[in-house]
């Protein structure tokens, strides 16, 4: 997390269910499945700027409120817990880093602006002798 934070356990609800995919006779008894259910605007963990940032960044990506981050890549719940919570950690950590700088309008040097008419002249040039050839 950025600065050190750490998100509260109390902050988080997990929920498991049945997963897809390998894992033979085991995958119809085993409830594999993380969804991993962050509600920033309720978080103890987070300053007020904090929330409000992350409500702001991920608002596409909240469903009523509450981020949502699934993980059934793995035949183990473990595996998939720890990787639910990986990828709310890149989230967090994306959305609370700041933005980057405004970018600086610049002038296109003398000599760029040179090459670049010197390039439309020639590629005219070029078309401008594909036309009809007339008999002299």
């Amino acid at each position: 997390m950025p600065g050190g934070l750490v998100i509260d356990a109390a902050d988080l609800l997990e929920r498991f269910s049945r997963s897809s995919g390998p894992g033979g006779q085991g995958v119809n008894t085993t409830d594999s499945r993380v969804e991993l259910v962050f509600d920033p605007a309720a978080s103890t963990s987070l300053t007020p700027t904090q929330i409000e940032r992350v409500l702001e960044v991920l608002d596409s990506s909240l469903v009523q409120g509450r981020l949502v981050v699934a993980a059934s890549e793995y035949r183990s719940q473990l595996r998939n817990r720890a990787a639910a919570r990986e990828r709310l950690g890149n989230l967090l950590r994306d959305a609370l880093a700041p933005a980057p700088p405004a970018r600086r309008p610049t002038r296109p040097t003398r000599g760029s602006q040179r090459r670049r008419l010197d390039a439309k002249k020639r590629r005219g040039d070029l078309k401008s002798g594909r036309g009809r050839v007339t008999p002299d």
